[in-house]
């Protein structure tokens, strides 16, 4: 959502956030993007909320409504129809809703949505085809449904000349290195990467492994016993939240996403590409879309098809390095092709189809 008000130069966007401005409201508010927050506890609704919801929409009098995710899909649409909108949108950023991995409040909201799909939204925007298919079989009105994908800004995530040597002066000489760019979360599967990672070690592969994101440090008390019960001890590197993203990724010789449910659209496969940099995936959401031909996709919750894959690719690197450098290439153009933040505005002003 970020990135569609960011560049859309078109047309004039104001945000409506439910509860406060949380990360990004400062970040589109530097874009010039008008935010207002309504400041409702997480996890409930109030009353005076949904009225200052309705007093803005029929103040603000909107060509569009553009709600994203279930609570807002729900809340402003009816509240947007309600105050006389005839163009209301929703958005859909999901493609696991099951017990045990989505909260019970968020499987009751979308299947609440799913009845109302017919009546409320005009279109329904999904991430991920994953979605489409997940969201259909609860009852969504697929005819009203369509993908776009993630776009991203090229000209940040791009081929950095010499980015080791960045690295280096921070972290010491520790390449060859491959890598993950993630949150510390159940649904990434750390443990599962780390046990691939072990098997990688043993086959005697020199790489270390970086871990990029919140709560991947020494604080992180039960990633530190798996590294220690796994004999990995100096062989991973904790590099915490960064914002040098661009950086790691050209620094990689590989980038492994071993999620194991709850990925769309996995941002980091589409990021680290723009970079240049393979991947290695599980097949979640929309992640074999992503890298087409140019990775390796592997069945998640499986630690040694990661390593055998991880494997594959490192031999390919050392072996045919005329190999490598063609996929590298190719890595970049598909990004380029199909993920482009141009590309994604695009598609969203057909949808709204305003002009």
């Amino acid at each position: 959502m970020y990135r569609l008000c960011a560049y859309d130069k078109d047309y004039n966007h104001t945000v409506i956030s439910l509860m406060d401005k949380g990360k990004y409201g400062p970040l589109l508010e530097e874009a010039g993007v008008v935010v207002h927050c309504l400041n409702m506890p997480a996890g409930r609704v109030t009353l005076s909320g949904l009225y200052q919801l309705f007093k803005l929409v029929r103040k603000l009098k909107p060509d569009a409504v553009q709600a994203w995710m279930y609570h807002a899909d729900l809340l402003g649409g009816i509240i947007a129809r309600l105050a006389g909108i005839k163009n209301v949108y929703w958005n859909i950023r999901h493609t696991t809703l099951e017990p045990g991995h989505s909260k019970r409040s968020t499987i009751l909201i979308a299947k609440l949505c799913a009845k109302l799909s017919k009546r409320v939204p005009k279109g329904i925007v999904c991430c991920a085809e994953k979605a489409v298919e997940v969201h259909g079989e609860i009852g969504y009105d697929t005819s009203k449904m369509m993908v776009i994908a993630n776009g991203y800004d090229l000209s940040s995530l791009r081929l950095i000349p010499n980015p080791q040597a960045q690295l280096k002066k921070e972290l010491g000489d520790v390449f060859p290195l491959i890598g993950m760019v993630g949150r510390f979360d159940p649904q990434k599967d750390h443990f599962g990467l780390l046990d691939a990672f072990a098997f990688v070690k043993n086959a005697g592969v020199p790489h270390k492994l970086a871990l990029v994101g919140r709560d991947l440090n020494t604080s992180n008390v039960a990633l530190i016993e798996k590294i220690q019960f796994l004999g990995l001890k100096g062989e991973v590197l904790l590099l915490d939240q960064r914002t040098d993203i661009p950086t790691i990724m050209n620094s990689l010789y590989l980038h492994v996403l071993s999620s194991s449910f709850g990925e769309a659209f996995p941002n980091v496969l589409a990021e680290a590409m723009a970079c240049g940099t393979p991947c290695v995936t599980t097949d979640v959401g929309d992640a074999a879309v992503i890298v087409g031909e140019t990775g390796w996709v592997v069945p998640p919750k499986n630690p040694q098809a990661l390593a055998d894959a991880i494997l594959i690719a490192l031999n390919e690197q050392q072996t045919n390095p005329e190999a490598w450098v063609s996929r590298k290439v190719a890595c970049r153009e598909r990004v380029v092709e199909n993920f482009s933040i141009e590309t994604m505005v695009e598609r969203y002003h057909q949808v709204w189809s305003l002009s």
